[in-house]
Order: C-alpha cells, then sequence, then structure tokens
C-alpha cells in the first residue's frame, strides 16, 4: 500500500491512502490520525489500512478523491529519530580521494551514520529555503526505511523484519559548511538543514521483485534545471542494505517505531549513470583534471529526484523542489 500526510494545517498531517497509480486517494482517519499512530500500532492497524487500499485500488470507493502531491507533507512530517547512513562507500571514496584524504579500511566494514534534524521535514514540493548560496548548496538524492521498534542487539535479519515503509528523500547538503563543522570533531548540524521526501511512503511488496535483499534493484532518476543528471542503480554498490544499517544503529540502542534510516547519496562505480549529489561531480572533476567546474545550486534552480518501475510508472512520486532565497520567503 501507499501512504502519504495531506496538510491540514496541523504539524503531522491527515493521513491517506494512496492508490497504486498515484492517481487517487482516500481519507484514513478512521482507521488512524497520522501516520506515526500507523507505527505505534502496525499490526492492528495496517490490515485495515491494506483493506481500505485494496478497496481504492479496484476503484470501488464513493468517496476517493483525486491525489495532489502538491497538498503532501513529508510522509512522516516530525519523525522521532532520523539517521542517515552512507552505504554507498563509493561516493565516500571519491570524496575523500578529490581533498586527498586516505580511506580508513574500516569504512568498508563499519557503515558510516550520522543522526540528523527530524523536527521539521519538508514535502515533496516545498521550496528549499537557504539564507545564502555561498553555503554551497547541494541536493543527495537516497532512499530510506521507515522502521518498527527494534530492539537493542538485533541482527540483520532481525531488523529485517522491522522494515515497514520505504521512500525518497532529498538530503539537502551546505557543502561549504561542512569542512568546518567537521573539522570540530562533532559531526553535521548546520551543514544539514531540513531533508524532504517522496509524496508518499510504500510497503516493500509494492516494489514486487525489485525489492529483494533489503535494497531496491531499480534506478534513482535525478534532473537538474530540467536536464537529467544521474539514474544510479540503488542496487549495485550498496555496501551496507537496509537492515545492516538499521542493526548497525541496534548495537547500543533500541530503535522506536517511526525511525528513518537513510541510505546516504546513492553512487554507483560506472560514471555513465551519472551523479546523485553535486558534491560527486566535483570530486571526480577534481580527481580528473584537478578543478572543480560543476557549480552548486543556485536561488531559482530546481530539482525533481523520482524512481519509475519497469514499466515507467512512478512509485513514490516525485520529489520536485526550487531553490529560494531566505530573504524573499
Amino acid at each position: 500500500m501507499k501512504l502519504a500526510s495531506y496538510k491540514d494545517g496541523s504539524r503531522d498531517g491527515q493521513l491517506i491512502v494512496v492508490s497504486r497509480d498515484l492517481r487517487h486517494a482516500h481519507f484514513a482517519s478512521d482507521i488512524a490520525p497520522t501516520l506515526q499512530a500507523v507505527l505505534d500500532d502496525w499490526d492492528f492497524l495496517a490490515p485495515q489500512l491494506e483493506t481500505l487500499s485494496s478497496a481504492l485500488n479496484q476503484g470501488g470507493l464513493r468517496e476517493r478523491f483525486a491525489f495532489d502531491p502538491h497538498q503532501c507533507m513529508a510522509p512522516l512530517p516530525r519523525a522521532y529519530q532520523w539517521a542517515d547512513g552512507s552505504a554507498y562507500v563509493n561516493h565516500v571514496e571519491l570524496v575523500r580521494r578529490a581533498r586527498g584524504a586516505k580511506m580508513p579500511p574500516e569504512f568498508w566494514t563499519d557503515p558510516l551514520m550520522y543522526q540528523g534534524g527530524s523536527d521539521d521535514f519538508l514535502g515533496p514540493t516545498d521550496n528549499i529555503v537557504c539564507a545564502s548560496e555561498a553555503f554551497g548548496i547541494d541536493f543527495e538524492g537516497e532512499l530510506a526505511v521507515i522502521t518498527s521498534d527494534v530492539t537493542m542487539g538485533s541482527t540483520a535479519p532481525q531488523a529485517a523484519q522491522a522494515i515497514r515503509l520505504l521512500l525518497l528523500v532529498n538530503d539537502v547538503s551546505l557543502r561549504h559548511l561542512i569542512p568546518d563543522e567537521l573539522a570540530k570533531g562533532f559531526g553535521f548540524f548546520q551543514s544539514k538543514p531540513a531533508s524532504s521526501f517522496s509524496p508518499v511512503a510504500i510497503t516493500p511488496d509494492e516494489l514486487g521483485e525489485a525489492w529483494r535483499e533489503n535494497k531496491v534493484h531499480l534506478p534513482l532518476t535525478l534532473t537538474w534545471n530540467g536536464k537529467k543528471v544521474g539514474a544510479p542503480l540503488c542496487n549495485e554498490d550498496m555496501v551496507f542494505d537496509f537492515a545492516q544499517l538499521i542493526a548497525h544503529i541496534c548495537r547500543t540502542r533500541n530503535v522506536r517505531a517511526g525511525t528513518i534510516v537513510g541510505s546516504g547519496t546513492i553512487s554507483n562505480v560506472d560514471r555513465h549513470r551519472g551523479y546523485a549529489c553535486i558534491a560527486e561531480k566535483r570530486a571526480l572533476e577534481m580527481i580528473e583534471v584537478e578543478h572543480a567546474v560543476t557549480e552548486f545550486m543556485r536561488f531559482g534552480d530546481t530539482i525533481r529526484i523520482e524512481m519509475l518501475d519497469e514499466q515507467g510508472n512512478t512509485i513514490f512520486g516525485a520529489i520536485e523542489q526550487t531553490v529560494v532565497s531566505l530573504e524573499k520567503t
């Protein structure tokens, strides 16, 4: 099934069920008010939503309405936890090599992860607001999963059973703020503003055979200012699958329902598949010609992030955003 949170003036939005083709929707208020409420009581509420979803897909609901992604908040407008990994080690290796830093061998066996802000996510068509172009505004195309409760010490196979939903992410980064922050030794903060998410979150079964080995076996398409810049395969070169990323968190703590775990920037060794963030393109330029030519985003730039199935149908809907100045909001 596909779930979304519609804007209604509240902080968490109104839960709706969306049809498989993303054409129609139906309010799920009689079942649960919000997506977090569903995650808190998944075993009881999810089957009821599945019944509603099935009826919607069969066209049998009179009170259905046309689905409008512009009315969507992030599926979870705020979450108890947003933990973003770096499962595509190729991306890390390229960025480090571009600045002359050695790649620690443990990066291939122990996932990198940071805990980002989760109190103010952006919807799929919300503007990316920034105070200055000088911050180095960048997009990052990612996948993420939303979990149920996972107990401390859980193994990867156990963690896999807790994956409830998948969604797309634009993990916006302010690249020129990152070096000074990392130099302090405490990690990202101001350099990682609000992330944005796809219009809908989906249960893994919606992907069919494209969901296996705790990975999504489809490309993610990124279009910057109307030009396609990348279509990396999400399964290829993913060193740590989603179950391993969740188990990594569980090493020292419990993970609670509503935790969002990101894959990190999707990155393939095959350069012909393009890039999912500008920093990687600039890293390749530094490695090849010792000078970064590609500039970061400017006010007025647009970014579209989308995943299509093998028949060319959109699965999550598109993240489609414009960068705007804080002074003009």
